[in-house]
Protein backbone atom coordinates (compact mmCIF):
# COMPACT_ATOMS: atom_id res chain seq x y z
CA UNK A 1 0.00 0.00 0.00
CA UNK A 2 2.92 2.33 0.67
CA UNK A 3 4.11 2.03 -2.94
CA UNK A 4 0.62 2.83 -4.16
CA UNK A 5 0.45 5.98 -2.03
CA UNK A 6 3.93 7.00 -3.14
CA UNK A 7 2.95 6.60 -6.78
CA UNK A 8 -0.11 8.78 -6.23
CA UNK A 9 1.97 11.47 -4.56
CA UNK A 10 4.27 11.59 -7.57
CA UNK A 11 1.51 12.25 -10.04
CA UNK A 12 0.06 15.36 -8.45
CA UNK A 13 3.00 17.81 -8.67
CA UNK A 14 3.43 17.22 -12.41
CA UNK A 15 0.01 18.44 -13.47
CA UNK A 16 1.25 21.96 -14.15
CA UNK A 17 -0.69 22.42 -17.37
CA UNK A 18 -4.40 21.44 -17.32
CA UNK A 19 -5.15 18.50 -19.56
CA UNK A 20 -8.65 17.84 -20.81
CA UNK A 21 -9.36 14.15 -20.42
CA UNK A 22 -12.36 11.92 -19.86
CA UNK A 23 -13.05 10.66 -16.33
CA UNK A 24 -11.18 7.41 -15.79
CA UNK A 25 -11.28 4.53 -13.41
CA UNK A 26 -8.52 3.87 -10.85
CA UNK A 27 -7.38 0.66 -12.46
CA UNK A 28 -7.03 1.59 -16.15
CA UNK A 29 -7.10 4.36 -18.73
CA UNK A 30 -10.51 3.42 -20.14
CA UNK A 31 -13.34 5.94 -19.70
CA UNK A 32 -15.06 5.56 -16.35
CA UNK A 33 -17.99 3.17 -16.36
CA UNK A 34 -20.82 4.78 -14.39
CA UNK A 35 -22.36 1.39 -13.58
CA UNK A 36 -21.76 1.52 -9.81
CA UNK A 37 -21.80 -2.23 -9.01
CA UNK A 38 -19.16 -2.99 -11.69
CA UNK A 39 -16.98 -0.16 -10.42
CA UNK A 40 -17.13 -1.38 -6.84
CA UNK A 41 -16.33 -4.89 -7.98
CA UNK A 42 -13.27 -3.67 -9.87
CA UNK A 43 -12.07 -1.77 -6.81
CA UNK A 44 -12.47 -4.87 -4.62
CA UNK A 45 -10.58 -7.00 -7.15
CA UNK A 46 -7.84 -4.41 -7.29
CA UNK A 47 -7.25 -4.52 -3.55
CA UNK A 48 -7.54 -8.31 -3.49
CA UNK A 49 -4.79 -8.40 -6.11
CA UNK A 50 -2.64 -5.97 -4.14
CA UNK A 51 -3.10 -8.06 -1.00
CA UNK A 52 -2.13 -11.20 -2.93
CA UNK A 53 0.95 -9.44 -4.31
CA UNK A 54 2.18 -8.36 -0.87
CA UNK A 55 1.47 -11.80 0.62
CA UNK A 56 3.55 -13.58 -2.03
CA UNK A 57 6.29 -10.93 -1.92
CA UNK A 58 6.68 -11.35 1.85
CA UNK A 59 6.25 -15.15 1.83
CA UNK A 60 9.97 -15.77 2.31
CA UNK A 61 9.93 -13.74 5.51
CA UNK A 62 6.82 -15.55 6.76
CA UNK A 63 8.63 -18.87 6.24
CA UNK A 64 11.88 -17.73 7.84
CA UNK A 65 10.25 -16.47 11.07
CA UNK A 66 9.20 -19.94 12.35
CA UNK A 67 12.52 -21.44 11.23
CA UNK A 68 14.37 -18.72 13.12
CA UNK A 69 12.22 -19.40 16.19
CA UNK A 70 12.93 -23.15 16.09
CA UNK A 71 16.67 -22.55 15.64
CA UNK A 72 16.71 -20.10 18.53
CA UNK A 73 14.94 -22.60 20.77
CA UNK A 74 17.51 -25.31 19.99
CA UNK A 75 20.48 -22.97 20.55
CA UNK A 76 19.07 -21.73 23.85
CA UNK A 77 18.87 -25.36 25.06
CA UNK A 78 22.66 -25.87 24.63
CA UNK A 79 24.62 -26.09 27.89
CA UNK A 80 28.26 -25.31 28.66
CA UNK A 81 28.99 -29.05 28.59
CA UNK A 82 27.53 -29.33 25.08
CA UNK A 83 29.74 -26.47 23.86
CA UNK A 84 32.83 -28.07 25.48
CA UNK A 85 32.14 -31.37 23.70
CA UNK A 86 31.76 -29.57 20.37
CA UNK A 87 35.13 -27.82 20.86
CA UNK A 88 36.85 -31.13 21.69
CA UNK A 89 35.49 -32.70 18.50
CA UNK A 90 36.74 -29.79 16.39
CA UNK A 91 40.17 -29.83 18.08
CA UNK A 92 40.74 -33.53 17.38
CA UNK A 93 39.60 -33.07 13.75
CA UNK A 94 41.84 -30.10 13.00
CA UNK A 95 42.73 -31.27 9.47
CA UNK A 96 39.07 -31.63 8.54
CA UNK A 97 38.27 -28.17 9.93
CA UNK A 98 41.18 -26.57 8.03
CA UNK A 99 40.24 -28.28 4.76
CA UNK A 100 36.57 -27.32 5.08
CA UNK A 101 37.48 -23.73 5.95
CA UNK A 102 39.88 -23.48 3.01
CA UNK A 103 37.27 -24.90 0.64
CA UNK A 104 34.68 -22.46 1.92
CA UNK A 105 37.02 -19.47 1.48
CA UNK A 106 37.90 -20.67 -2.03
CA UNK A 107 34.26 -21.05 -3.07
CA UNK A 108 33.31 -17.65 -1.66
CA UNK A 109 36.27 -16.03 -3.43
CA UNK A 110 35.40 -17.78 -6.70
CA UNK A 111 31.78 -16.64 -6.39
CA UNK A 112 32.68 -12.98 -5.96
CA UNK A 113 35.32 -13.12 -8.73
CA UNK A 114 32.81 -14.52 -11.23
CA UNK A 115 30.11 -11.98 -10.46
CA UNK A 116 29.50 -9.64 -13.43
CA UNK A 117 30.96 -6.18 -12.98
CA UNK A 118 28.41 -3.55 -12.11
CA UNK A 119 27.79 -0.98 -14.83
CA UNK A 120 26.91 2.56 -13.77
CA UNK A 121 25.40 5.38 -15.79
CA UNK A 122 27.39 8.39 -14.62
CA UNK A 123 25.29 10.89 -16.58
CA UNK A 124 23.82 11.54 -20.03
CA UNK A 125 23.13 14.53 -22.29
CA UNK A 126 20.60 15.24 -25.05
CA UNK A 127 21.23 17.54 -28.00
CA UNK A 128 19.02 20.59 -28.42
CA UNK A 129 19.70 23.01 -31.28
CA UNK A 130 20.03 26.54 -29.97
CA UNK A 131 21.30 29.96 -30.89
CA UNK A 132 24.77 30.03 -29.30
CA UNK A 133 24.45 33.78 -28.67
CA UNK A 134 21.35 33.63 -26.48
CA UNK A 135 21.05 29.87 -25.73
CA UNK A 136 17.47 29.80 -27.05
CA UNK A 137 15.99 27.38 -29.61
CA UNK A 138 17.53 28.01 -33.04
CA UNK A 139 14.72 29.47 -35.24
CA UNK A 140 16.55 28.36 -38.38
CA UNK A 141 15.93 24.71 -37.50
CA UNK A 142 12.46 24.86 -35.97
CA UNK A 143 9.92 23.09 -38.15
CA UNK A 144 6.29 24.02 -37.51
CA UNK A 145 3.50 22.23 -39.32
CA UNK A 146 3.06 25.26 -41.55
CA UNK A 147 6.78 25.40 -42.36
CA UNK A 148 6.81 21.71 -43.18
CA UNK A 149 3.91 22.01 -45.62
CA UNK A 150 5.23 25.24 -47.15
CA UNK A 151 8.68 23.76 -47.86
CA UNK A 152 7.15 20.54 -49.15
CA UNK A 153 5.01 22.48 -51.61
CA UNK A 154 7.92 24.66 -52.76
CA UNK A 155 9.94 21.61 -53.81
CA UNK A 156 7.45 21.04 -56.68
CA UNK A 157 7.99 17.29 -56.20
CA UNK A 158 4.90 16.10 -54.36
CA UNK A 159 1.51 15.74 -56.01
CA UNK A 160 -1.45 17.68 -54.63
CA UNK A 161 -2.92 14.43 -53.27
CA UNK A 162 0.29 13.52 -51.47
CA UNK A 163 0.64 17.01 -50.00
CA UNK A 164 -2.82 16.52 -48.51
CA UNK A 165 -1.75 13.07 -47.33
CA UNK A 166 1.29 14.52 -45.53
CA UNK A 167 -0.94 17.16 -43.96
CA UNK A 168 -3.19 14.44 -42.53
CA UNK A 169 -0.26 12.41 -41.22
CA UNK A 170 1.27 15.49 -39.61
CA UNK A 171 -1.98 16.44 -37.88
CA UNK A 172 -2.34 12.93 -36.44
CA UNK A 173 1.33 12.32 -35.69
CA UNK A 174 1.43 13.75 -32.18
CA UNK A 175 4.24 16.17 -33.12
CA UNK A 176 4.07 19.74 -31.90
CA UNK A 177 5.11 23.05 -33.46
CA UNK A 178 8.73 23.22 -32.24
CA UNK A 179 10.49 20.14 -33.57
CA UNK A 180 13.84 20.48 -35.35
CA UNK A 181 15.11 19.57 -38.82
CA UNK A 182 18.49 20.36 -40.44
CA UNK A 183 18.81 23.72 -42.19
CA UNK A 184 19.74 21.95 -45.41
CA UNK A 185 16.29 20.33 -45.59
CA UNK A 186 14.46 23.63 -44.98
CA UNK A 187 16.36 25.52 -47.66
CA UNK A 188 14.66 26.20 -50.99
CA UNK A 189 15.66 24.18 -52.89
CA UNK A 190 16.88 21.64 -50.29
CA UNK A 191 20.66 21.34 -50.13
CA UNK A 192 21.08 17.60 -49.74
CA UNK A 193 24.78 16.78 -49.94
CA UNK A 194 27.48 14.89 -48.04
CA UNK A 195 28.97 18.07 -46.57
CA UNK A 196 25.62 19.12 -45.06
CA UNK A 197 25.00 15.61 -43.73
CA UNK A 198 28.40 15.60 -42.04
CA UNK A 199 27.73 19.06 -40.62
CA UNK A 200 24.43 17.82 -39.15
CA UNK A 201 26.08 14.76 -37.58
CA UNK A 202 28.94 16.82 -36.17
CA UNK A 203 26.58 19.40 -34.66
CA UNK A 204 24.59 16.67 -32.89
CA UNK A 205 27.51 14.50 -31.75
CA UNK A 206 29.92 17.23 -30.69
CA UNK A 207 27.18 19.30 -29.08
CA UNK A 208 25.97 16.39 -26.93
CA UNK A 209 29.48 15.10 -26.09
CA UNK A 210 30.60 18.59 -25.03
CA UNK A 211 27.63 18.83 -22.66
CA UNK A 212 28.32 15.40 -21.19
CA UNK A 213 32.03 15.97 -20.59
CA UNK A 214 31.24 19.32 -18.96
CA UNK A 215 28.62 17.71 -16.67
CA UNK A 216 30.79 14.78 -15.58
CA UNK A 217 34.25 16.38 -15.53
CA UNK A 218 35.64 13.36 -17.39
CA UNK A 219 38.44 14.06 -19.85
CA UNK A 220 38.22 12.76 -23.40
CA UNK A 221 41.48 10.80 -22.99
CA UNK A 222 39.93 8.87 -20.08
CA UNK A 223 37.38 7.24 -22.41
CA UNK A 224 38.40 3.68 -23.23
CA UNK A 225 35.30 2.50 -25.13
CA UNK A 226 33.33 4.38 -27.79
CA UNK A 227 30.11 3.08 -29.38
CA UNK A 228 28.27 5.19 -31.97
CA UNK A 229 25.00 4.22 -33.63
CA UNK A 230 23.32 5.88 -36.61
CA UNK A 231 21.06 3.84 -38.84
CA UNK A 232 20.98 5.39 -42.32
CA UNK A 233 24.03 7.68 -42.49
CA UNK A 234 27.32 5.80 -42.52
CA UNK A 235 30.12 7.84 -44.12
CA UNK A 236 33.79 6.96 -44.47
CA UNK A 237 35.64 7.65 -42.20
CA UNK A 238 32.95 6.53 -39.78
CA UNK A 239 31.07 8.65 -37.27
CA UNK A 240 33.06 7.04 -34.46
CA UNK A 241 36.27 8.04 -36.24
CA UNK A 242 34.97 11.63 -36.42
CA UNK A 243 34.65 11.66 -32.62
CA UNK A 244 38.07 10.06 -32.11
CA UNK A 245 39.62 12.72 -34.36
CA UNK A 246 37.75 15.68 -32.88
CA UNK A 247 38.40 14.83 -29.22
CA UNK A 248 41.83 13.18 -29.80
CA UNK A 249 40.91 9.98 -27.99
CA UNK A 250 43.77 7.71 -27.02
CA UNK A 251 45.12 5.27 -29.57
CA UNK A 252 44.03 2.10 -27.75
CA UNK A 253 40.40 3.18 -27.31
CA UNK A 254 37.94 0.49 -28.45
CA UNK A 255 35.67 2.18 -31.00
CA UNK A 256 32.60 0.74 -32.71
CA UNK A 257 30.21 2.15 -35.31
CA UNK A 258 26.77 0.53 -35.53
CA UNK A 259 24.72 1.17 -38.67
CA UNK A 260 21.47 0.00 -40.24
CA UNK A 261 19.89 -1.26 -37.00
CA UNK A 262 17.06 1.26 -36.74
CA UNK A 263 15.55 3.07 -33.80
CA UNK A 264 16.38 0.32 -31.31
CA UNK A 265 20.12 0.61 -31.95
CA UNK A 266 20.62 2.85 -28.92
CA UNK A 267 19.90 -0.03 -26.53
CA UNK A 268 22.01 -2.35 -28.69
CA UNK A 269 24.87 0.11 -28.15
CA UNK A 270 24.21 0.09 -24.39
CA UNK A 271 24.28 -3.71 -24.40
CA UNK A 272 27.52 -3.79 -26.40
CA UNK A 273 29.14 -1.29 -24.03
CA UNK A 274 27.98 -3.40 -21.08
CA UNK A 275 29.58 -6.53 -22.55
CA UNK A 276 32.85 -4.68 -23.15
CA UNK A 277 32.85 -3.29 -19.61
CA UNK A 278 32.58 -6.85 -18.28
CA UNK A 279 36.02 -7.75 -19.69
CA UNK A 280 37.85 -4.42 -19.27
CA UNK A 281 38.54 -3.17 -15.75
CA UNK A 282 38.21 0.48 -14.69
CA UNK A 283 36.95 1.75 -18.04
CA UNK A 284 34.71 4.58 -19.15
CA UNK A 285 32.39 3.84 -22.10
CA UNK A 286 30.89 6.62 -24.20
CA UNK A 287 27.71 5.75 -26.13
CA UNK A 288 26.48 8.16 -28.83
CA UNK A 289 23.02 7.68 -30.39
CA UNK A 290 21.79 9.83 -33.27
CA UNK A 291 20.10 9.86 -36.65
CA UNK A 292 21.01 12.03 -39.64
CA UNK A 293 18.13 12.94 -41.94
CA UNK A 294 19.77 15.37 -44.40
CA UNK A 295 20.50 12.72 -47.03
CA UNK A 296 17.50 10.59 -46.10
CA UNK A 297 14.64 13.04 -46.56
CA UNK A 298 12.39 11.42 -49.15
CA UNK A 299 11.48 13.41 -52.28
CA UNK A 300 9.02 11.15 -54.03
CA UNK A 301 5.36 10.15 -54.05
CA UNK A 302 5.33 6.67 -52.50
CA UNK A 303 3.07 7.11 -49.49
CA UNK A 304 4.73 4.35 -47.48
CA UNK A 305 7.95 6.40 -47.63
CA UNK A 306 6.36 9.81 -47.02
CA UNK A 307 5.36 8.85 -43.48
CA UNK A 308 8.99 8.98 -42.27
CA UNK A 309 9.27 12.62 -43.45
CA UNK A 310 6.36 13.51 -41.19
CA UNK A 311 7.71 11.72 -38.09
CA UNK A 312 11.52 11.86 -37.98
CA UNK A 313 13.28 14.89 -36.58
CA UNK A 314 16.77 16.04 -35.57
CA UNK A 315 18.21 14.84 -32.25
CA UNK A 316 20.84 12.80 -30.45
CA UNK A 317 22.09 11.72 -27.04
CA UNK A 318 25.35 10.75 -25.32
CA UNK A 319 25.66 8.41 -22.34
CA UNK A 320 28.69 7.86 -20.10
CA UNK A 321 28.97 4.39 -18.54
CA UNK A 322 31.54 3.21 -16.02
CA UNK A 323 32.52 -0.01 -14.24
CA UNK A 324 34.65 1.78 -11.65
CA UNK A 325 33.38 1.14 -8.13
CA UNK A 326 34.55 4.63 -7.17
CA UNK A 327 32.00 6.12 -9.62
CA UNK A 328 29.02 4.60 -7.86
CA UNK A 329 28.52 7.51 -5.47
CA UNK A 330 28.25 10.12 -8.22
CA UNK A 331 26.43 8.00 -10.80
CA UNK A 332 22.72 8.39 -11.48
CA UNK A 333 21.74 4.82 -12.38
CA UNK A 334 22.91 1.23 -12.37
CA UNK A 335 22.25 -0.97 -15.40
CA UNK A 336 20.35 -4.04 -14.17
CA UNK A 337 19.23 -5.90 -17.32
CA UNK A 338 19.39 -5.70 -21.10
CA UNK A 339 17.19 -7.96 -23.23
CA UNK A 340 17.38 -8.09 -27.02
CA UNK A 341 14.78 -9.62 -29.35
CA UNK A 342 15.27 -10.07 -33.12
CA UNK A 343 12.38 -11.19 -35.36
CA UNK A 344 14.33 -10.96 -38.63
CA UNK A 345 13.79 -14.64 -39.44
CA UNK A 346 10.16 -13.79 -40.26
CA UNK A 347 9.78 -12.19 -43.71
CA UNK A 348 6.94 -9.89 -42.67
CA UNK A 349 8.98 -8.58 -39.75
CA UNK A 350 12.09 -8.21 -41.89
CA UNK A 351 10.31 -6.17 -44.58
CA UNK A 352 8.07 -3.93 -42.45
CA UNK A 353 10.72 -1.15 -42.25
CA UNK A 354 12.75 -1.24 -45.45
CA UNK A 355 15.05 1.22 -47.22
CA UNK A 356 14.55 0.98 -50.98
CA UNK A 357 14.05 2.87 -54.23
CA UNK A 358 10.62 3.85 -55.53
CA UNK A 359 9.58 3.58 -59.17
CA UNK A 360 11.38 6.89 -59.87
CA UNK A 361 14.65 5.59 -58.31
CA UNK A 362 14.27 7.88 -55.28
CA UNK A 363 15.58 6.31 -52.07
CA UNK A 364 13.44 6.28 -48.95
CA UNK A 365 12.46 4.20 -45.92
CA UNK A 366 9.21 2.34 -46.46
CA UNK A 367 6.91 1.66 -43.49
CA UNK A 368 4.57 -1.31 -43.93
CA UNK A 369 0.94 -1.43 -42.82
CA UNK A 370 1.95 -4.50 -40.79
CA UNK A 371 4.25 -2.41 -38.60
CA UNK A 372 1.96 -2.25 -35.56
CA UNK A 373 1.26 -5.99 -35.59
CA UNK A 374 4.94 -6.80 -35.99
CA UNK A 375 5.91 -4.44 -33.18
CA UNK A 376 3.30 -6.07 -30.93
CA UNK A 377 4.69 -9.55 -31.56
CA UNK A 378 8.27 -8.37 -30.97
CA UNK A 379 7.24 -6.72 -27.68
CA UNK A 380 5.43 -9.89 -26.61
CA UNK A 381 8.56 -11.98 -27.23
CA UNK A 382 10.76 -9.46 -25.44
CA UNK A 383 8.67 -9.26 -22.29
CA UNK A 384 8.44 -13.06 -22.18
CA UNK A 385 12.20 -13.04 -21.61
CA UNK A 386 12.27 -9.94 -19.44
CA UNK A 387 9.29 -10.84 -17.25
CA UNK A 388 10.94 -13.58 -15.14
CA UNK A 389 13.88 -11.25 -14.47
CA UNK A 390 11.86 -8.33 -13.13
CA UNK A 391 8.31 -9.33 -12.20
CA UNK A 392 7.49 -10.15 -8.57
CA UNK A 393 6.75 -13.80 -7.80
CA UNK A 394 3.04 -13.00 -7.38
CA UNK A 395 2.72 -11.97 -11.04
CA UNK A 396 4.79 -14.91 -12.27
CA UNK A 397 2.58 -17.37 -10.39
CA UNK A 398 -0.60 -15.85 -11.82
CA UNK A 399 0.82 -15.98 -15.33
CA UNK A 400 1.97 -19.59 -14.90
CA UNK A 401 -1.36 -20.78 -13.49
CA UNK A 402 -3.23 -19.11 -16.36
CA UNK A 403 -0.90 -20.74 -18.88
CA UNK A 404 -1.39 -24.18 -17.31
CA UNK A 405 -5.18 -23.81 -17.30
CA UNK A 406 -5.18 -22.81 -20.99
CA UNK A 407 -2.60 -25.28 -22.33
CA UNK A 408 -3.05 -28.30 -20.11
CA UNK A 409 -6.75 -28.19 -19.26
CA UNK A 410 -7.73 -26.60 -22.62
CA UNK A 411 -9.99 -24.07 -20.93
CA UNK A 412 -10.96 -20.97 -22.88
CA UNK A 413 -9.91 -18.14 -20.59
CA UNK A 414 -8.29 -14.80 -21.27
CA UNK A 415 -4.50 -14.75 -21.12
CA UNK A 416 -3.20 -13.03 -18.01
CA UNK A 417 -1.25 -9.84 -18.71
CA UNK A 418 1.34 -9.29 -15.97
CA UNK A 419 1.19 -5.94 -14.21
CA UNK A 420 4.56 -4.38 -15.05
CA UNK A 421 3.69 -1.38 -12.91
CA UNK A 422 4.62 -3.62 -9.95
CA UNK A 423 8.12 -4.04 -11.43
CA UNK A 424 8.82 -0.49 -12.66
CA UNK A 425 8.09 3.04 -11.52
CA UNK A 426 8.94 4.68 -14.88
CA UNK A 427 8.52 3.70 -18.53
CA UNK A 428 10.45 5.12 -21.50
CA UNK A 429 8.76 3.87 -24.67
CA UNK A 430 10.37 4.70 -28.01
CA UNK A 431 8.54 7.76 -29.37
CA UNK A 432 8.11 6.27 -32.83
CA UNK A 433 4.67 7.76 -33.32
CA UNK A 434 1.43 8.39 -31.50
CA UNK A 435 -0.15 5.11 -32.66
CA UNK A 436 2.84 3.14 -31.34
CA UNK A 437 2.53 4.77 -27.93
CA UNK A 438 -1.23 4.16 -27.84
CA UNK A 439 -0.78 0.45 -28.57
CA UNK A 440 2.00 -0.09 -26.02
CA UNK A 441 0.09 1.83 -23.35
CA UNK A 442 -3.03 -0.24 -24.05
CA UNK A 443 -1.25 -3.62 -24.10
CA UNK A 444 0.76 -2.96 -20.92
CA UNK A 445 -2.24 -1.29 -19.24
CA UNK A 446 -0.22 1.81 -18.36
CA UNK A 447 -1.73 5.04 -17.10
CA UNK A 448 -1.42 8.41 -18.82
CA UNK A 449 1.11 9.37 -16.14
CA UNK A 450 3.38 6.49 -17.14
CA UNK A 451 3.24 7.29 -20.87
CA UNK A 452 3.53 11.07 -20.39
CA UNK A 453 7.35 11.29 -20.87
CA UNK A 454 7.10 9.43 -24.20
CA UNK A 455 4.15 11.49 -25.49
CA UNK A 456 5.70 14.81 -24.48
CA UNK A 457 9.01 13.83 -26.11
CA UNK A 458 7.19 13.01 -29.35
CA UNK A 459 5.30 16.30 -29.12
CA UNK A 460 8.33 18.49 -28.37
CA UNK A 461 11.15 16.80 -30.32
CA UNK A 462 9.45 14.35 -32.70
CA UNK A 463 10.83 10.90 -33.46
CA UNK A 464 14.56 11.34 -32.83
CA UNK A 465 15.13 7.63 -33.49
CA UNK A 466 17.33 5.76 -30.98
CA UNK A 467 17.95 8.87 -28.86
CA UNK A 468 14.26 9.42 -28.00
CA UNK A 469 14.52 7.19 -24.91
CA UNK A 470 16.99 9.62 -23.34
CA UNK A 471 14.83 12.68 -23.96
CA UNK A 472 12.09 10.76 -22.13
CA UNK A 473 14.30 9.95 -19.15
CA UNK A 474 15.43 13.59 -19.10
CA UNK A 475 11.74 14.62 -18.95
CA UNK A 476 11.18 12.47 -15.86
CA UNK A 477 14.26 13.98 -14.25
CA UNK A 478 13.14 17.53 -15.05
CA UNK A 479 9.77 16.78 -13.45
CA UNK A 480 11.49 15.60 -10.27
CA UNK A 481 10.02 12.11 -10.54
CA UNK A 482 13.21 10.04 -10.17
CA UNK A 483 13.87 8.89 -6.62
CA UNK A 484 16.51 6.61 -5.17
CA UNK A 485 15.67 2.97 -5.84
CA UNK A 486 13.22 3.69 -8.68
CA UNK A 487 13.33 1.29 -11.62
CA UNK A 488 13.02 2.50 -15.21
CA UNK A 489 12.19 0.35 -18.23
CA UNK A 490 13.41 1.58 -21.63
CA UNK A 491 11.73 -0.08 -24.63
CA UNK A 492 13.10 0.41 -28.15
CA UNK A 493 11.69 -0.76 -31.50
CA UNK A 494 13.66 -0.84 -34.74
CA UNK A 495 13.98 -2.23 -38.25
CA UNK A 496 14.85 -5.86 -38.67
CA UNK A 497 12.48 -6.18 -36.74
CA UNK A 498 13.85 -5.72 -33.22
CA UNK A 499 12.54 -4.95 -29.75
CA UNK A 500 15.14 -4.24 -27.07
CA UNK A 501 14.85 -3.44 -23.38
CA UNK A 502 17.08 -1.92 -20.73
CA UNK A 503 16.33 -1.77 -17.01
CA UNK A 504 17.91 0.88 -14.79
CA UNK A 505 17.79 1.46 -11.03
CA UNK A 506 18.25 4.97 -9.68
CA UNK A 507 21.18 5.23 -7.27
CA UNK A 508 20.07 8.59 -5.92
CA UNK A 509 17.17 11.00 -6.00
CA UNK A 510 17.54 13.40 -8.93
CA UNK A 511 17.17 17.06 -7.96
CA UNK A 512 15.73 18.87 -11.02
CA UNK A 513 17.06 22.25 -9.82
CA UNK A 514 20.61 20.95 -10.34
CA UNK A 515 19.97 19.37 -13.72
CA UNK A 516 20.96 20.67 -17.15
CA UNK A 517 18.89 19.00 -19.83
CA UNK A 518 16.83 20.11 -22.86
CA UNK A 519 13.61 20.37 -20.83
CA UNK A 520 14.69 22.58 -17.96
CA UNK A 521 13.90 25.99 -19.47
CA UNK A 522 10.39 24.94 -20.55
CA UNK A 523 9.32 22.05 -18.30
CA UNK A 524 6.70 24.28 -16.67
CA UNK A 525 4.78 24.19 -19.98
CA UNK A 526 4.25 20.43 -19.83
CA UNK A 527 2.30 18.21 -20.00
CA UNK A 528 0.05 19.45 -22.78
CA UNK A 529 -3.02 17.73 -24.18
CA UNK A 530 -2.44 15.64 -27.30
CA UNK A 531 -5.56 14.03 -28.86
CA UNK A 532 -5.71 10.26 -29.30
CA UNK A 533 -4.30 8.72 -32.45
CA UNK A 534 -5.70 7.34 -35.65
CA UNK A 535 -3.54 4.48 -36.92
CA UNK A 536 -1.11 5.18 -39.73
CA UNK A 537 -2.48 2.28 -41.72
CA UNK A 538 -5.89 3.93 -41.96
CA UNK A 539 -4.35 7.01 -43.56
CA UNK A 540 -2.42 5.22 -46.31
CA UNK A 541 -5.23 5.30 -48.83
Amino acid sequence: MANQQEQTSRQNPDQMVPVSVEPRSQESDRPLNHNLPDFLLSVRLKYVKLGYHYLISKAIYLLLVPLFGISSAHLSALTARDLAQLWDQLRFNLITVVLCSTLMVFLVTLYFMTLPRKVYLVDFACYKPDDSACHKPDPARICTHETFMERSELTNVFTKENLAFQQRILERSGLGQRTYVPEAVLQVPPNRCMAEARAEAEAIMFGAVDQLLAKTGVKAKDIGILVVNCSVFNPTPSLSAMIVNHYKLRGNALSYNIGGMGCSAGLISIDLAKQLLQVNRNFYALVVSLESITLNWYFGNDRSMLVSNCLFRMGGATILLSNRSSDRRRSKYQLIHTVRTHKGADDKSYNCVFQREDDKKMIGVSLSKDLMAVAGEALKTNITTLGPLVLPMSEQLLFFVTWVVKKVFKMKIRSYIPDFKLAFEHFCIHAGGRAVLDEVQKNLELTDWHSEPSRMTLYRFGNTSSSSLWYELAYSEAKGRIRKGDRTWQIGFGSGFKCNSAVWRALRTIDPTKEKNPWMDEIHEFPVHVPKAVSIGSTMK
